[in-house]
């Protein structure tokens, strides 16, 4: 018989050296054995190939979810807690704060009103030149020295500046580093610094993924993080300051990603959705908790110890957390895969064949780079839509969160709600998945983002009607974050197993282009106070445009084909899929 490549599940038989044909009585019991050890046909209307990547062997051994998996989903999602603090941290650490040129020590009890005016400062970038302001002298002096400054008209650039205290804020990356006038640019540029090392990561971490293993890459990447996120809370050097979010950026998408896979492919069949949008679900948590946290620090170093803290506890779960049992299978390391299928299925409560065997898939399907994403219309076709999918679904959810301070009213408060209306959306998310599938209600999440942000922009610009602008922020939140549910775990889905990793990889490189540009498009509020939300309006109608051209299950045939034809590639990409 043909080797297909497919891991086997077949009890060890002993065969008769007799080289007669078998008789029709032995056909039939070898059917009925078969048919014990193999998912049964597909029911009528269902292409056979759609049934078989439902469920593997592995499944069929140590059970499709149960106790085992539910366990090892739930201790995976905390690994989400750490990064959504790092990613979602700007919007606090880097809060704008009211500002203006340093008073003299003699004129510290000035009103800063009248001391603006008195200094010609009414940009706080600015002073008026040829003062004195070191040489003490009564008001009435003052004023005249002033008004003779004003006369010649010369301003010089401040050297220095004081800040608000009471504003709720706090110590900020602004109030450290003097990020004011022509250093306020800088502030765009450290969060810039964190997203070019995610989307510089997303390759990095998705090549390593494949080859070293998810578990070994997701714990590298988690004690690189907490020791990248505690190195911030004792760094004085703004340049230094930069490099260290780089190398955050850089481990924490491996970090998110990583675990994401690794969820995943403990389960099979339907439950790789559930799986999936479980280890989203600590992402509206942790958004409540950090705004909480920044509320009662108002400190940015202090924050910055807050989040990094947790990332000690985590890397203690390499003793629990085991590597993906289908990606050792595909690299051949059976006996590893049979301890961790052993050990699931007594967790799960199930009995074991006697003796069963697991055969991996040939070496073609699991040695993959990134030229497979291209090498099939299926996978050129996905490629192309996820990519442009995961752009806009980044460029729109990260642009409401990341610029929660530039929408009017509390920061904390609407950053709370934020992460509040992503719990409903996650779980109406996961009910309607079940009714219609993903591909509908992904194109629906983008539409109905475009449309709330639409209503925000008509909002934009009256303070009296504020509350509706939120509201309809809110609703685009909701709306974007089901969305962003379902987009890993479909994009995850459509993926080949031997090259998923790399699949997401590429993916997670436009989403980190877009997540560089984020910083910078509140800018557009600078030119005209619709921009910003008409940007993200026209965005979220493209990226629902783009879902339709997806397919609504994964393309079982010649998916990682390499384009030669050939039975052998075939049936080798048949074998990646199935695990």
């Amino acid at each position: 018989m043909h080797n297909t490549g497919k891991p086997s599940l077949t009890p060890t038989t002993t065969t008769n050296s007799s080289t007669s044909p078998p008789t029709e009585q032995q056909l039939q019991q070898q059917q009925q054995q078969q048919q014990g050890t193999r998912p049964q046909s597909p029911p009528p209307g269902r292409h056979p190939t759609e049934d078989e990547d439902e469920t593997d062997v592995i499944g069929d051994l140590m059970g499709h979810y149960g106790k085992w998996q539910l366990l090892m989903t739930v201790l995976l999602s905390l690994f989400q807690v750490p990064n959504t603090f790092h990613i979602s941290s700007s919007v606090y650490q880097a809060a704008n704060k009211d500002f203006w040129c340093q008073r003299p020590p003699q004129y510290q009890q000035m009103p800063v009103d009248e001391w603006r005016n008195l200094s010609g400062s009414t940009d706080n970038c600015h002073r008026w030149e040829g003062i004195g302001w070191s040489n003490p002298g009564n008001e009435t002096t003052l004023l005249e020295l002033a008004d003779d400054a004003a006369a010649e008209g010369k301003l010089v650039a401040c050297e220095r500046w004081e800040y608000a205290t009471q504003d709720n804020v706090g110590n900020t990356w602004t109030s450290q580093w003097d990020l004011v006038c022509d250093k306020e640019h800088m502030k765009n540029v450290a969060e810039m610094f964190f997203l070019l090392g995610v989307a510089t990561g997303g390759i990095i971490s998705g090549y390593l993924s494949d080859k070293f293993g998810r578990k070994t890459m997701l714990f590298i990447s988690a004690i690189l993080q907490t020791i990248f996120g505690l190195c911030l809370y004792f760094c004085s050097s703004f340049e230094l300051y930069l490099t260290l979010r780089a190398l955050l950026g850089l481990v924490s998408v491996s970090v998110t990603y990583s675990a994401l896979i690794l969820a995943i492919e403990y389960v099979d069949g339907k439950w790789r959705t559930i799986a999936g949008m479980y280890n989203l679900f600590p992402l509206p948590i942790s958004y409540m908790i950090i705004s909480g946290l920044a509320y009662l620090t108002q400190d940015y170093q202090a924050l910055q110890l807050c989040i990094g803290l947790p990332g000690i506890f985590l890397c203690f779960l390499w003793f629990v957390v085991p590597e993906s049992p289908r990606w050792l299978l595909v690299k051949g390391r059976v006996d590893e895969v049979r301890r961790i299928i052993e050990a699931a299925a007594k967790f799960n409560g199930r009995q074991l064949p006697v003796d069963y065997q697991l055969t991996p898939p040939t070496q073609e399907s699991s040695s993959q780079n990134i030229t497979h994403l291209f090498r099939s219309s299926y996978l050129r076709r996905i490629t192309i839509c996820f990519l442009c999918i995961w752009f806009t679904m980044n460029l729109v959810y990260y642009g409401i969160i990341l610029n929660m301070s530039s929408f009017g009213g509390n920061v904390y408060l609407n950053s709370a709600l934020a992460g509040l209306v992503e719990i409903p959306a996650i779980a109406v998310a996961m009910y309607i998945i079940t009714k219609v599938g993903k591909k509908w209600l992904f194109c629906a999440t983008l539409f109905c983002a475009g449309v709330a942000c639409f209503c925000a922009t008509i909002t934009e610009g009256r303070e009296d009607i504020l509350w509706l602008k939120i509201t309809f922020l809110m609703m685009g939140k909701f709306t974007i974050s089901a969305g962003n549910t379902i987009m890993p775990v479909y994009t995850a889905e459509l993926y080949p197993t031997a090259i998923r990793n790399v699949g997401v990889g590429a993916c997670n490189v436009a989403a980190g282009l877009a997540l560089i540009l984020t910083p910078y498009i509140s800018l557009l509020n600078k030119i005209e106070g619709h921009l910003l939300m008409a940007l993200l309006t026209a965005w979220s109608i493209f990226g629902g445009f783009v879902v339709l051209f997806l397919p609504a299950t994964a393309v079982r045939r010649n998916a990682a084909n390499s384009g030669t034809g050939g039975g052998h590639h075939q049936n080798a990409a048949s074998a990646a899929k199935q695990v």
